[in-house]
């Protein structure tokens, strides 16, 4: 490759992007070099521990976007290009994150065009959610302004991806397919399932021979770009465990989503997901993931070994308000420690509803 290539693939909170990365930089690295980077509006993130287990170089940028933080964009890729010298560059912006193209993308290809091919942006989906947000399926959905982050979003995308579609019936995935095309007819539809891998070489294939377009960036409203923001809220903590006596650390994982979900009965997860990192685990990585109300917890990476202490990182992501995510965690782990007998200390949290963004460039038309 003459020049690295800069792949970024985002989606709304839940999608299953950061599995969809990892399936696609396992199959990238029998071929070449690949960095991953990750971003988020705070910091202590589950996908940065994540990717790094899943030995991946990794930069992490947070109190931002990409769009604000497009200086902190570039030089993680300077620091990957140091150490590492990948030949293809991951991506994942933050999943409340649109208007990529504009503020990532054009810029990118604009000023650092001599260094990086630029592919085209791709939009990943949770099938559940996108027919409830597209009214072809019953169920709780977020209010208008969230929702209008989320379909702006899809308007965006060169690449449109259907993932989980293990989750879906034949007749399911066919009206999906046949409304996004109709509402979205300048994106490629693609329908994958990262967990298996089914579908993914495709994408892989669409993401590396073609190049990011020309198309004048779409009209987006930043008001109530900034209003839908504010409605989410924003939860990252790290909290040490100590036991004096082994404990399943994916059951742990398993019971404490479940919990944190039946005390927020009235508002609407977005994304949990959780990281357990075992003291001298060897590597061993638990993680969790629950992306609807009315959804199962999910352990997508399992623990093979018990633990007596370790490390958890929780990512929170609803439309509510910070204070109660925050309130419900501790709560919830307050009492698994009683009940248990494991302690349970906060190291680091913050909790918080995104400020308006305001983006480093917005380019009004290709380069």
């Amino acid at each position: 490759m003459s020049k690295a290539r800069y792949v970024m693939i985002g989606g709304f909170l839940g999608a299953g992007k950061s599995t969809s990365i990892l399936q696609i930089a396992k199959q990238l690295s029998t071929r070449y070099k690949v960095g991953l980077i990750t971003n988020d509006q705070g910091a202590s993130l589950v996908d940065t521990a994540t990717f790094t287990a899943g030995g991946f170089a990794v930069e992490e940028i947070s109190g931002g976007c990409f769009c604000c933080r497009f200086t902190s964009l570039m030089e993680a890729a300077q620091k990957l290009q140091k150490e590492t010298t990948p030949d293809i560059f991951i991506a994942e912006p933050v999943g409340s994150c649109t208007d990529l193209i504009a503020t990532v993308s054009y810029p990118l290809r604009r000023i650092y065009g001599n260094e990086f091919s630029i592919a085209p942006l791709s939009v990943v989906v949770d099938p559940i959610r996108a027919m409830r947000i597209l009214d072809l399926q019953p169920g709780k959905k977020f209010s208008p302004k969230v929702s209008y982050i989320y379909l702006k979003q899809l308007e965006e995308a060169d690449i449109i991806v259907i993932n989980k579609t293990d989750l879906l019936e034949e007749q399911q995935l066919i009206s999906l397919q046949k409304t996004l095309e109709e509402r979205f007819p300048n994106a490629e539809i693609i329908s994958v399932s990262a967990r298996h891998s089914h579908g993914v070489e495709q994408w892989i294939e669409e993401m590396m021979k073609r190049e990011l377009g020309t198309a004048t960036p779409m009209e987006i409203d930043y008001k109530i770009y900034a209003e839908g923001e504010a409605l989410l809220g924003w939860l990252n903590c790290s909290v040490k465990l100590k036991s004096d006596y082994h404990f399943d650390g994916n059951d742990f994982l398993q019971k404490i989503s479940q919990n944190i979900k039946e005390n927020l009965p009235q508002t609407e997860i977005a994304h949990l997901k959780m990281t357990l990192l075992p003291d001298g685990g060897n590597g061993q990585i638990g993680v969790v993931n629950l992306v609807r109300n009315d959804g199962v917890p999910e352990v997508s990476q399992t623990l093979l070994d018990y633990l007596k202490s370790g490390d958890l990182t929780v990512n929170l992501r609803a439309e509510g308000d910070a204070q109660l995510l925050y309130d419900t965690v501790q709560k919830v782990l307050s009492e698994y420690q009683q009940q248990e007998n494991i302690e349970v200390i906060f190291e680091h949290k913050e909790f918080f509803q995104p400020s308006e963004p305001v983006p480093t460039y917005r380019d009004k038309q290709a380069n």
